[in-house]
């Protein structure tokens, strides 16, 4: 048991608990109304997983007497990097790992670093979870063609029975897919939730307004002024093209303005985070280095439309002196292609100016300008027009047309597979 309360009581928990639990004795979680210490308490769970659970692994007493520095469980490590890069680049960061079990997303936001491990929310032990908590319908969505009910409730429980299996077609891949968008949608809404500002802290200074929820208990995570999305687990950090991994994280994570997107390329984040706590420099450099496959950047004007309008002008001036401009119609998808330098292999950038409708914002207001800067990658610059927040059209044919429309903009699939009806 640890004893994370007001220190007057300390004595009298002791008196009670002392000779009947493992006791242990943190600072207080809020020693005043206006402010929480987590990081005490966080840190003694930390070490008695470590000495508890950790220390039952067979050879873990031998790797310890091997290693320089503390062994850290494999969230602890990614957080750590997710962490430190958003420190060091000083920008706001969401990484997630997506695995076969669980679902981990981390967070910098504001400077305030979260993590939540959403238990029963992955893609081969927990797949049968994702299918029952977001049910079929919103599994459905993201296929643009038919299947039936009974098939798909079988592929879903033999990758259960099978998790090390990888889809074996097309259809089982684009499916797989789909079931990815929302195991990382649920972890994310479970992340935002848990991401908040200070619960119960207003400008009134009573209890009873102190404790009332008003405005309280908002969530951190602000779509807008994220910098980088970073994607890991084998959905995201293998698959076929590296188009899929952009749009997955698009559809499930639903970036607003300006935002980089990223992949691990070879799970080297954990490695890379316990580095992070010897040598920050060393870890960061290797991280966008050798670590991150960039995809590039997706541009998504935020905001209410309705009817077919443009949402925004554009143009970017890439490297070369192109310009590819025009205006990023509602309900569209476009792609402009941004590599890399050949020399160095570092993504190209490219000038760019966004002028979104006045009831449009991509980072600057409502009908305000942006000139920025964005930067390439293995995909290029993604133009997203479906607005936020985003969902399929419900009418099936219209899904199925739109969802051809964005697949085939931005190659996501070969053409053969979405001829299927």
């Amino acid at each position: 048991m640890i004893y994370a309360g007001n220190k007057e009581a300390r004595d009298n928990i002791i008196a009670t608990l002392g000779d009947k639990v493992d006791l242990g004795i943190v600072d207080n979680l809020r020693p005043v109304l206006e402010r929480e210490n987590l990081l005490p308490a966080r840190e003694k769970i930390h070490d008695l997983f470590m000495e508890h659970v950790m220390a039952q692994a067979p050879g873990y007493s031998k790797l310890m007497s091997w290693a320089d520095a503390d062994i850290m469980p494999t969230p602890g490590a990614v957080g750590a990097i997710i962490k430190t890069i958003a420190e060091i680049e000083s920008i706001e960061a969401l990484g997630v790992d997506i695995g076969g079990a669980t679902t981990d997303v981390f967070s910098v936001f504001q400077g305030v670093f979260n993590r939540t491990v959403s238990a029963n929310l992955g893609m081969s032990y927990s797949v049968s979870n994702v299918f029952k908590e977001a049910t079929l319908p919103m599994v459905m969505r993201w296929v643009p063609f038919h299947m039936d009910e009974r098939d798909l409730r079988n592929r879903i429980k033999n990758k259960m029975i099978r998790p090390t299996t990888i889809p074996q077609s097309m259809e089982e891949l684009i499916f797989e897919q789909a079931v990815a968008r929302e195991a990382l949608r649920l972890a994310f809404k479970q992340h935002k939730e848990f991401a908040t500002v200070l619960k119960g802290v207003q400008q009134q200074r009573t209890i009873a307004d102190a404790f009332s929820q008003g405005a309280s208990g908002k969530t951190l995570v602000n779509m807008m002024t994220l910098n980088m999305l970073i994607g890991s687990g084998g959905v995201l950090s293998h698959a076929p093209r590296r188009q899929q991994s952009a749009l997955m994280m698009i559809d499930a994570f639903q970036p607003e303005g300006v935002t980089r997107l990223s992949v691990d390329s070879i799970f080297m984040m954990p490695q890379l985070g316990v580095l992070s706590v010897v040598h920050k420099n060393a870890a960061t450099e290797v991280f966008n280095k050798d670590c991150l496959i960039h995809l590039g950047t997706c541009v998504a004007p935020c905001g209410s439309f309705k009817g077919n309008k443009a949402l925004m002008k554009y143009k970017i001036v890439l490297p070369g002196g192109e310009t590819a401009e025009g205006e990023l119609m509602s309900g569209t998808m476009k792609l402009i292609k941004l590599g890399f330098d050949e020399e160095t292999g570092i993504p190209l950038k490219a000038k760019a100016v966004l002028e979104p409708d006045r009831h449009m914002d991509v980072g600057a207001g409502r009908g305000h300008k942006v000139e920025t800067t964005v930067s390439g990658g293995v995909v290029g610059i993604i133009l997203d027009g479906r607005g936020r927040p985003f969902a399929p059209p419900e009418e099936d044919s219209l899904r199925v047309q739109k969802l051809k429309e964005w697949l085939t903009e931005l190659d996501i699939y070969p053409a053969s597979a979405l001829d299927k009806d």
